[in-house]
């Protein structure tokens, strides 16, 4: 079976067996709702969990898993990978992407000019701005609105982009 990283454990939170994620997850209100299925990787050992209560508190997105009801519960898990089977994830419309799928496509300019790769996805409200690592350059932040992505081929992984001025 095939698991999809969704977040990670970095801390427990107070008495109750919650803990600290840092989310990678594009869909985290509905990876992260009441009653979701996930995985903890455990030194490589796959221990399954079901999402008790989420919620935000100070930016930082606390789970409590059914049956972990105590510190001693979950504090061997800090550290370890929250995952998601790859079976679970849903069919998404045109022009929405899993991160995974994006993360890693290469950018090029509709001139045919590579840019770099996507490392990473950064949530604005307004839209998704995609992270390119360039080679000896800083880090262009490519904001996916029309006017700028014109084409993701996640088979080729390529993106195609319209430099619009003062966007590198």
């Amino acid at each position: 079976m095939d698991f999809l990283q969704v977040g990670k454990i970095v801390n427990t939170h107070a008495l109750q067996g919650e803990v600290k994620v840092v989310s990678n997850s594009d869909f985290k209100e509905d990876r992260f709702k009441k009653g979701s299925q996930l995985v903890i990787d455990f030194n490589g050992e796959y221990v399954d969990v079901t999402v008790a209560t989420h919620r935000v508190h100070k930016g930082a997105d606390l789970l409590k898993f059914k049956h972990l009801n105590s510190i001693n519960d979950v504090e061997k898990y800090k550290g370890c990978a929250l995952l998601v089977s790859a079976d679970d994830l849903e069919e998404l419309d045109e022009n929405e992407f899993y991160y995974f799928e994006i993360i890693g496509c290469q950018v090029v300019t509709t001139d045919g000019e590579t840019i770099g790769e996507i490392s990473e996805i950064l949530e604005t409200g307004a839209n998704d701005v995609w992270v390119v690592k360039r080679p000896g350059q800083k880090d262009a932040l490519i904001p996916y609105i029309e006017d700028v992505v014109k084409a993701v081929d996640i088979e080729t992984k390529q993106v195609t982009i319209q430099v619009l001025e003062g966007l590198l």
